[in-house]
């Protein structure tokens, strides 16, 4: 299924806009129709940004915030990668509603952005309801990533939005019923968490016990619900980047061209873009994406990850920030998703032109990963020997939490296909350094 892992179209989207604006930014509202609109500024010019979260990828956020004049304050449950670059850092529990209360209390950020699915959701929706604070992408979309069924529920009982076969089991016994019920294979996922961690495909019903138990207790929220899925046939698995921003016309969804990607076992995903789909498919792709993210509010990158099959397309799951498969956009677009992301939530002007066809590998260690035996410089050098590419190395063990992404493997092209062969070519001598 998706990995850890969201209207009409013209012939050349290579601005991901809708209708194709050129001047400004156009922006689909919750009814369908387009605006205009002048993106708000920040009004003081060193706004406080606390992120909730400070893996790998949150470094990278940090820096896009600082680029743009942010204060950033970085916090997380461990020393974490986005400590070393933030202006000030905190290690908290996150999900310690009187810890977290404490810390915003202490700080008293413009913003709080969560980057991470262990937060206490109902300190932050206090925080926003003071009004002084902004909590974002919104506190609903923060309290829904966090709740897997919720999220599943709004997306098919409340926006009536297509998705594959689905159930909930409270139990053992449950998910035994459900599985004699749909039938094997199944996809059974915590109902919490990331959406890799403690994922199982059951076979047989031998397999109900053990992927009971691997997906109550992966992560770090208690649970004891899981999501089971039938598994369906399809063509592609993808991410539509979808930038929601606001301004004093309203609020307003803007697209990058599509994701595709697939995880090679346990170690590599892979990322492409664009990932060519029929115009029906697009279509679908655009309003599935553009009715999840308004429903969540707020403003950010949602990453909207769906099933297509022909023109047949499924809602998948929901990011409220970026995340793996959109690293290729740190060599596709004009603007990577970071700093989409930041320019979102500061209120600043927002593009998805993408400016190269593309392709990542982002390659992944184990949790006891030693120190690195090879020479770095050499695999470097045999690594960005490849034509048009580039690479970025993450952080080194017990800095980020398992599973530790080594590096991300990235590479241009004329077309996907090259790219994609390029990338591979980069990733292959990255995952030398494990």
């Amino acid at each position: 299924m998706s990995e850890s892992i969201e209207d009409a179209q013209t012939d050349d989207l290579t601005d991901g806009q809708v209708d194709g604006a050129e001047d400004a930014p156009a922006e689909a509202t919750t009814d369908g129709s387009e605006e205009r609109t002048d993106a708000a500024k920040p009004t003081e010019p060193a706004a406080t940004v606390l992120l909730l979260g400070s893996g790998d990828l949150s470094r990278e956020l940090a820096l896009a915030f600082q680029r743009l004049g942010g204060v950033v304050v970085a916090a997380d449950r461990y020393y974490a990668p986005a400590h070393g670059v933030a202006d000030r850092s905190a290690v908290i529990k996150m999900n310690d509603a009187e810890e977290l209360a404490a810390l915003i209390e202490r700080e008293k950020p413009r913003y709080v952005v969560a980057e991470s699915g262990v937060i206490a959701a109902d300190a932050l929706v206090a925080v926003a309801e003071r009004g002084d604070i902004e909590v974002l992408p919104a506190p609903r979309s923060i309290r829904l990533s966090q709740d897997r069924e919720g999220l599943r529920r709004l997306a098919s009982d409340e926006l009536g939005l297509p998705t594959v076969p689905f159930w909930f089991a409270g139990s053992a016994e449950e998910l035994t019923a459900v599985a004699e019920h749909a039938g094997f294979p199944l996809v059974v996922k915590p109902v919490v968490g990331a959406q890799r961690d403690g994922e199982s495909v059951l076979l047989r019903p031998d397999d109900v016990e053990p992927a009971w138990q691997r997906a109550t207790t992966a992560g770090h929220i208690a649970h004891n619900r899981v999501l089971a899925e039938s598994v369906v046939e399809v063509e592609y698995e993808i991410t539509m980047l979808t930038v929601r921003t606001t301004g004093p016309s309203g609020p307003g969804v803007q697209f990058c061209e599509p994701i595709g990607h697939r995880q090679v076992g346990t170690d590599v995903l892979e990322s492409w873009q664009p990932q060519p789909l029929s115009p029906a498919a697009l279509d679908a792709a655009k309003s599935i994406s553009a009715r999840i993210v308004n429903s969540l509010g707020g403003r950010g990158v949602f990453g909207v990850e769906l099933l297509v099959q022909g023109d047949d397309v499924y809602f998948s799951d929901v990011r409220i920030r970026p995340h793996d498969s959109g690293l290729v956009t740190l060599r596709s677009q004009r603007l990577s998703e970071f700093e989409m992301h930041a320019r979102a939530i500061l209120g600043l002007a927002v593009d998805t032109i993408m400016i190269s066809p593309a392709a990542a590998e982002v390659s992944y260690g184990g949790a006891d990963s030693g120190e690195l035996s090879v020479d770095i410089g050499a695999v470097l050098q045999e690594a960005l020997a490849t034509s048009e590419s580039d690479v970025r190395l993450f952080g080194r063990p017990g800095e980020s939490e398992p599973p530790r992404r080594l590096g991300v493997a990235l590479a241009t092209a004329p077309d996907v296909i090259i790219a994609r062969d390029r990338a591979r070519r980069v990733g292959t001598a990255l995952r030398k350094l494990r």
